[in-house]
C-alpha cells in the first residue's frame, strides 16, 4: 500500500493523503479522481510516500488514476510549486487553475487528427471554387497524407478551422481515433526575412552565443527598431535545433498580427495560441499540442507562462513592462517574473523586449543581473516628431484643440491616417447637474458612473452596474444634465461632425468585445478603409500601420500627478508606445500631446526620446524615497461590509507581523485608493523589506499565522506579493 500526496483545488494550503495499490513514483504529476467530502473531485499527485501521518482508517482510497490524461512533468511541477510558495497561494488551487477546463472536467479530448473519408477522397481539388483558397489547400494537404494533425491543419490559413467544420458537415473527413500528437519533424524551414541593421545583427549574435544556458536579455529598442525581427532570427536557430519557443504578449489584441507574422516566417512550423478569447475546446487542443511537443511555437498571454512544453528552448516576453502581465486576483503572479524563473530553472535564455522597460527590469540590466541589448535606431531611421500643445486656458472643441484638428485635416487631404488617442471609453466620465452639482455616482463603488451615449446608459467600469441615464436630476429635478470630460464615444462623435466625409473607427473594449471584431478592424485599417482612428491603449502596443502618420493624445495629464508611484513610469511608457504608431513607413510621423504642463520634465524627456535619462532620474527618486526596486513589498488587503471591520482585522494582522520580525517594516492599515467596490469596503496594509529573502521568510510565517486565526470577523483578505497597484 502506497500513499499519494494529492493537491486539490481548495482554499487550503495543504496536501491530502490517499492510498492505492497501483500508485507509483512515475504517477507524480498525473490527474486522479478522489473522494473529497461528499463529492468526487480531481486532484494532482505531487508526491508518493510509503506511509501517512494520518491513522490508516482516515486515509481514503483513490477512485481512479487518469493515466489517459496528460501528466505534468517535474519541470512543470517545480514552477507551480515555486509560484504557489512565492505568491502565498494554495498549491492545489495554483496547479488546477493552470489546466484547461476540459482537462479538469475529465472531458475526452477532441480528435487531434483527421483523414479523408471515401467520399472526401473522391473530391478533386479543382472541384472546389477557385476563390476557396483555404479549402483547396486543406483538401490538398489531406490528400497528401493518410492523416493530418489538427495543429498542422490550422496552419493552412485563418479560416482553416471553419473549412474543417464544413468538410465534416459534408462527410468528407473523419476524426482519427486514438491519434496522439507527436513532435514535428526536425527539418525546420523558414522564409527569408529583411536584412538586419548593424544593431539587430549584434543583438542576434549575442543571444545566439548563449542558447545553451540561462541568460536574461533586455532587448531595449525604440519603437520601430525591429525587435520582432530579432526575436524571429533567434527563434529560427532554436527551432532548427529541435527546441520549442514560448512567446508571451500582454494583450489578446497583440496576438493576431504577431501570429500572422510568425506563420508567414515559419509556415511549416506548428504554432498554437493560448489566451482567454479561445473557446474551451480550442484551449484544450492547443494546450495538449504544447504538452505533447507537437506545437513548436506557443504564443499567449500571461497564463501561457505555465504551458507545459517538454522541449522548451527559448522564452520571449514582448512589451515586458506592461502591467497586464500581472494577475490581480486569485494567484496574483507576474508572468514576466515567472518566465525569468522558468528560464533559469530550464537553463535556457529569455529575451525581455520593450521600448520602455519596467524600472525593475532596467535596474536589473544596469546592475548586471540581466544583459542589455540596445536598438537605438528605427528601421527607416526617422523618429516621430513630438510636440506638446499647451491647452491651459485654451478653448477646446469637445476636447480637441485647434492645432490637432488642423493636423488631422492635413492628413485627410494627403490620404494618410490619423489616430486620436484617449484612454477613456464611453462618452463622458461623469454626468453633472449644472444646478445642484449632483454627479452620477455608483451606489456600489467609490467611482463615477460613465455615460455611454448610444444606449443612453450609465456604466460602472469597476463593478459592472448599469442603469438608464436619467432625464432629469434625481436630486433637484433639473433637466439640464451635462456630460463632463471626454471618452472615446464623445471624441468619435465630434470627429464625425467635424469631418463628415471621413471614415472614423472607434477601437476600445466596447467596440472590440465581439469575437473576431478586432481582426476585422485591423483588416479595415490595413486596407486603408479608415481615415481617423479613435482608440484607447488597445491601439498603443505593437501594431504596425504604415499609413498612420499622425497621433493626437488627449487627457495625457490624468496620470501626471497620480498618487501611484508608478504613474510617471506608466505615463511615459504609454505615450512612447502610442507615439510609436506614427510614421512606421517612409513618412515621418508626428505626435501632438495636449497638456496643461508642456514644460514638465517627463514631456521634455519624451520629446528628446531619452528613456535612459528619464529612467535614471526616476530610479534615483525611488532610491532616495525607499521604493521598489530598492525595496521589496507585499500588500495585505481586507474587505468587509464596513470599513471599521476591515481596518480592525488589519490592525490585528499588523500586530501579529510586528511580533515576528523587526527587519520588516509594517505600515499602518489605511483605506484603499478606491475604498469601495461592488458594495464592499476595502483597506490595505503595506509591508516592505530591503531583502527579498527576508521578506519571503517573514511572509511564510506571517501567512501561516493569518490562516490559523479564528474566523470571528466577516473580513475577506488576500496577500499580494510584489504589488503593482495600491
Amino acid at each position: 500500500m502506497k500513499i499519494a500526496r494529492v493537491a486539490i483545488d481548495v482554499p487550503v494550503d495543504q496536501l491530502f493523503d490517499y492510498q492505492s495499490d497501483e500508485v507509483d513514483v512515475c504517477d507524480i504529476g498525473r490527474l486522479i479522481e478522489v473522494p473529497f467530502g461528499r463529492r468526487t473531485t480531481i486532484g494532482v499527485i505531487v508526491d508518493v510516500a510509503g506511509e501517512s501521518a494520518l491513522p490508516a482508517a482516515r486515509v481514503k482510497k483513490i477512485h481512479r488514476i487518469l493515466r489517459e490524461a496528460p501528466a505534468l512533468n517535474a519541470d512543470d511541477l517545480r514552477l507551480l510549486r515555486f509560484a504557489a510558495s512565492y505568491y502565498r497561494h494554495p498549491l492545489g488551487a495554483t496547479i488546477l487553475s493552470t489546466l484547461p477546463a476540459l482537462v479538469r472536467r475529465r472531458s475526452a479530448p477532441r480528435s487531434s487528427a483527421f483523414a479523408l473519408t471515401s467520399a472526401g477522397a473522391q473530391i478533386a481539388v479543382d472541384d472546389l471554387p477557385p476563390q476557396a483558397t483555404v479549402q483547396r489547400r486543406l483538401l490538398a494537404l489531406l490528400k497528401s497524407q493518410p492523416s493530418v494533425e489538427r495543429v498542422a491543419l490550422g496552419q493552412v490559413g485563418r479560416s482553416a478551422h471553419a473549412a474543417l467544420r464544413d468538410f465534416a458537415r459534408r462527410g468528407w473527413i473523419a476524426p482519427v481515433p486514438g491519434m496522439i500528437a507527436s513532435p514535428s519533424s526536425p527539418h525546420h524551414t523558414s522564409t527569408a526575412g529583411p536584412s538586419l541593421t548593424v544593431e539587430q545583427g549584434s543583438a542576434v549574435e549575442t543571444v545566439l552565443r548563449e542558447l545553451s544556458r540561462y541568460v536574461a536579455f533586455l532587448l531595449f529598442g525604440v519603437t520601430g527598431s525591429g525587435k520582432t525581427e530579432v526575436y524571429m532570427r533567434v527563434m529560427d536557430a532554436v527551432l532548427r535545433g529541435g527546441r520549442q519557443v514560448l512567446i508571451l504578449v500582454p494583450e489578446i489584441a497583440l496576438t493576431p498580427q504577431l501570429e500572422a507574422s510568425l506563420r508567414c516566417r515559419f509556415p511549416a512550423t506548428p504554432l498554437v495560441t493560448l489566451h482567454s478569447a479561445l473557446t474551451e475546446s480550442e484551449r484544450d487542443v492547443n494546450w495538449r499540442a504544447a504538452h505533447a511537443g507537437a506545437a513548436r511555437i506557443v504564443l499567449g498571454t500571461r497564463l501561457a507562462v505555465f504551458a507545459p512544453m517538454p522541449e522548451l528552448g527559448l522564452i520571449v516576453v514582448d512589451e515586458e513592462h506592461d502591467a497586464s502581465f500581472k494577475q490581480f486576483d486569485g494567484l496574483r503572479y507576474s508572468a514576466r517574473d515567472l518566465a525569468v524563473v522558468r528560464a533559469r530553472a530550464r537553463n535556457i535564455p529569455i529575451v525581455l523586449g520593450s521600448a520602455t522597460p519596467a524600472l525593475e527590469t532596467y535596474h536589473n540590466a544596469e546592475s548586471g543581473r540581466y544583459r542589455m541589448l540596445v536598438l537605438k535606431q528605427r528601421i527607416n531611421g526617422r523618429f516621430p516628431h513630438i510636440q506638446c500643445v499647451n491647452t491651459r486656458g485654451a478653448r477646446l472643441a469637445d476636447g480637441l484643440s485647434s492645432p490637432l484638428l488642423e493636423k488631422v485635416e492635413a492628413r485627410l487631404a494627403r490620404r494618410e491616417q490619423a489616430l486620436v488617442f484617449v484612454n477613456r471609453r464611453g462618452y463622458a466620465p461623469v454626468l453633472l447637474c449644472r444646478a445642484c452639482g449632483w454627479l452620477s455616482r455608483c451606489h456600489r463603488c467609490s467611482a463615477n458612473l460613465v455615460l455611454h451615449l448610444p444606449e443612453r446608459q450609465l456604466h460602472c467600469h469597476h463593478c459592472g452596474h448599469r442603469s438608464a441615464a436619467p432625464g432629469a436630476c434625481p436630486e433637484c429635478g433639473n433637466a439640464d444634465l451635462g456630460p463632463v470630460g471626454h471618452g472615446t464615444q464623445r471624441v468619435e462623435a465630434a470627429l464625425r461632425t467635424r469631418f463628415p466625409h471621413a471614415r472614423v473607427l472607434r477601437i476600445d473594449r466596447d467596440s472590440t468585445r465581439r469575437r473576431l471584431a478586432w481582426r476585422a478592424m485591423r483588416s479595415e485599417i490595413e486596407n486603408r478603409e479608415v481615415d481617423i482612428l479613435v482608440g484607447t491603449q488597445i491601439m498603443a502596443k505593437g501594431h504596425d500601420f504604415p499609413h498612420l502618420s499622425l497621433v493626437g493624445v488627449l487627457n495625457a495629464d490624468a496620470l501626471l500627478y497620480h498618487s501611484d508611484i508608478r504613474a510617471p513610469e506608466r505615463l511615459y511608457a504609454l505615450l512612447t508606445q502610442v507615439a510609436g504608431r506614427a510614421g512606421r513607413a517612409e513618412q515621418q510621423g508626428e505626435v501632438l500631446i495636449q497638456t496643461d504642463f508642456p514644460d514638465h520634465p517627463l514631456y521634455q524627456a519624451l520629446k528628446a526620446q531619452d528613456y535612459a535619462a528619464f529612467a535614471h532620474q526616476v530610479l534615483e527618486e525611488r532610491r532616495q524615497s525607499g521604493f521598489p526596486p530598492f525595496v521589496h513589498q507585499a500588500l495585505l488587503r481586507a474587505e468587509a461590509a464596513r470599513m471599521s471591520v476591515a481596518l480592525e482585522w488589519l490592525e490585528k494582522a499588523a500586530g501579529l507581523g510586528r511580533a515576528l520580525s523587526s527587519e520588516v517594516t509594517i505600515y499602518d492599515p489605511v483605506p484603499a485608493v478606491m475604498p469601495r467596490i461592488a458594495g464592499r469596503e476595502r483597506a490595505q496594509l503595506l509591508v516592505q523589506c530591503a531583502s527579498r529573502a527576508a521578506l519571503q521568510a517573514f511572509l511564510s510565517a506571517w501567512h501561516a499565522r493569518l490562516v490559523d486565526q479564528p474566523q470571528k470577523t466577516r473580513a475577506r483578505w488576500s496577500l499580494d506579493v510584489d504589488p503593482l497597484e495600491f
